[in-house]
Order: structure tokens, then sequence, then C-alpha cells
């Protein structure tokens, strides 16, 4: 879907509502969110309200059908404000939904992007594993085909949202060594996120 271009005062708007937005937090609220390491419901839930999470997904699958130039401004305001939530919103937006637009099918469409666009779902992005780091190359995790299921074997590291996801998009290898994004629910056999203590972001 093809929206038009907003005018340069339309970009300033947003960013300056919020750039307000994330003043109306404090740094107590960012430092406490580091520190124990939770959630920020409250910011994230005043941002689904202005379509801020889903910037670039089409209106049909809940999202605001933004352009790129306003997903920059959103992740730059966001940065200044706290590098963690910043992570927690890009990984929601460009590495669970937009591979799910791109790629995913109608059903997985349907099913994922409106409660992701809302907050309803958060979702992590599962690339980075122990020994090879972000290199698909090197990837160990992998996956077989069972008839009516898939047996998905690996470990990943340093996921952000993980802890909190319901839904995580995780990179593994088939038999063959092509690499497949596969989307993996909270409460599916085997599938657990610790948390890593001591970190940012």
């Amino acid at each position: 879907m093809n929206h038009p271009i907003p005018k340069p005062d339309q970009y300033q708007d947003m960013r300056e509502a919020l750039r307000d937005l994330c003043g109306s937090f404090d740094s107590a609220y960012w430092q406490k969110i580091d520190h124990e390491r939770d959630y920020p419901e409250a910011f994230v839930d005043a941002m689904t309200k202005a379509g801020w999470l889903a910037a670039l997904i089409p209106e049909e699958y809940g999202g605001p059908g933004l352009d790129q130039i306003s997903y920059g401004l959103i992740m730059q305001e966001l940065e200044r404000c706290d590098s963690g939530l910043r992570s927690t919103a890009s990984v929601q937006s460009s590495l669970v939904m937009y591979p799910i637009w791109k790629y995913g099918s109608e059903e997985q469409k349907l099913k994922y992007l409106p409660k992701l666009a809302t907050g309803e779902m958060i979702g992590c992005f599962g690339l980075t594993e122990p020994d090879f780091g972000s290199n698909p190359g090197g990837m160990i995790t992998n996956f077989k085909d069972a008839g009516d299921h898939v047996i998905l074997n690996g470990a990943k590291m340093w996921i952000s949202n993980a802890p909190f996801a319901q839904i995580a998009v995780v990179w593994a290898k088939d038999e063959s060594g092509r690499i497949h994004g596969l989307i993996v629910e909270r409460g599916m056999e085997g599938f657990s996120t610790p948390e890593m203590h001591g970190k940012l972001s």
C-alpha cells in the first residue's frame, strides 16, 4: 500500500510528540527499568496508542503504514530517551513484525501482526549464538521436518526482549544448510528464555 510522503512539518510534529512523550517519563523510571531488567509497559502502551510501535506495517495488519523517514525519527528519539527502549522497539518492529509481514503467510500475518502492533504480543529475534555471534554462516541451530511439526535444536544469546516475549523469530538451518526463520511461541515444548543479569538493553 502506497502512502503519500508526509510534509516536513508532519515529521517535525511527530518528532516533537514523541520527544514530549519521552520527557514525560523521568530518568528515575528508566534507571529502574534498566537495573531491575523490567519491561517498560507504561511507555510501550503510550507508544502503541500513537501507532509508533508498528511504524512500517500497513494498516490492514494493524500498523499505520509510515515511511522509512518516520521510522528513523522514531528510533532516533527513542535512543535519545533510553537505549534499551530503542532496542525493544526496533526489535519489535524491524526484526519481528517486518519479516512476518514481508515473508510470512497470510495466516501468520493475520495471527501475529495485529497483536504485535498493539503490544499485546512482544517478539524477539533469535539470530546471535554463543559460539558464532551474529554470523549466520557459522550458525549451529538447526531444524528437521517431522511431517506435522518441526524439531528445532539450538541455543541463542544476547536476544533483546527474550525474557518477556510471547513469540520468537528464530533463525536456523534446515538439513541442507539453508537458513529459515521459524516462529516459535512461548509455551511450545523445550522453549525457554533465561535472563542475563548485569547487562543493559
